[in-house]
């Protein structure tokens, strides 16, 4: 059908538009100029821009999580939503990829935080230990 033809369809007047000339893009949006009844068939294109950053997905972090500090499990509740973070950013849907990826990321720190803390407390603990040791083998 050509472009601009009317042709009418259960008493209803319609006319067909070539829309072969819109990019496939989600940003750009079709919105109609004016009143939609007095301007039937007329309208303007505006193309919003939209430039969100993919979110990182922090696999690594979270596998290095898992395999050598796991706490309560943190480690691999984080590789888990890293990877369905992965998965929706392959997809396209970025909004549920980053919340994904922020919770994989939370839940990396956390895990982090306690490693952190867990090696100090050896430390210290190896320290005392060793300092109590020195102290009874010379009295």
């Amino acid at each position: 059908m050509p472009r601009g033809t009317r042709y009418s369809y259960y008493n209803c007047d319609y006319t067909h538009h070539d829309y072969s000339r819109m990019s496939a893009r989600p940003d750009n949006v079709l919105l109609p100029s004016g009143n939609l009844y007095p301007n039937v068939g007329q309208f303007q294109y505006a193309s919003l821009e939209v430039h969100r950053e993919m979110p990182k997905d922090h696999f690594v972090w979270s596998l290095l999580c898992f395999v050598y500090y796991n706490p309560c499990c943190l480690g691999l509740a984080a590789l888990i939503h890293s990877v369905k973070a992965r998965d929706r950013k392959v997809l396209g849907d970025i909004e549920a990829a980053h919340n994904y990826a922020s919770t994989a990321r939370t839940l990396n720190i956390i895990s982090t935080v306690l490693f952190c803390l867990s090696v100090v407390i050896a430390i210290i603990v190896a320290a005392v230990l060793s300092n109590r040791i020195a102290h009874m083998i010379h009295y």
